[in-house]
């Protein structure tokens, strides 16, 4: 299956949860940029739950994602399918600094020669 991305804002960040010893998962919100947005749950495993570390939420990120499927036979002899959305690469649009002004600097004019004479 190719990899897929999306855009949109991280709407959500949840803590990062240890699954059991050897396996954690990190998961996260995101609202997409679309005339009908959509609210999409996905979810980072392993080392890739730190790529949240340093992110905020309310910003506007491209989320690059393979999707997992996998299927479950329970108790009951019933199988039940799970998707997931696997991200492992986030990439936030930077808002740029604004450019600083430059500074004017005052031009000095001569001083007028003041003169002691009177206009009368």
């Amino acid at each position: 299956m190719e990899n897929l991305s999306i855009k949109g804002t991280i709407k959500k960040i949840y803590e990062t949860q240890q699954i059991s010893d050897t396996f954690k998962k990190r998961e996260f919100i995101l609202v997409t940029d679309e005339k009908y947005p959509q609210t999409v749950k996905f979810e980072l495993t392993q080392d890739k739950t730190e790529l949240l570390d340093d992110i905020k939420k309310q910003i506007s990120a491209t989320v690059y994602f393979n999707v997992r499927g996998r299927d479950w036979t329970n108790k009951e002899n019933k199988t039940v399918y799970f998707v997931s959305l696997n991200a492992w690469k986030i990439e936030t649009e930077t808002t740029p600094e604004p450019t600083p002004e430059p500074v004017k600097v005052k031009q000095e004019t001569q001083p007028q020669k003041q003169t002691d004479d009177l206009p009368f």
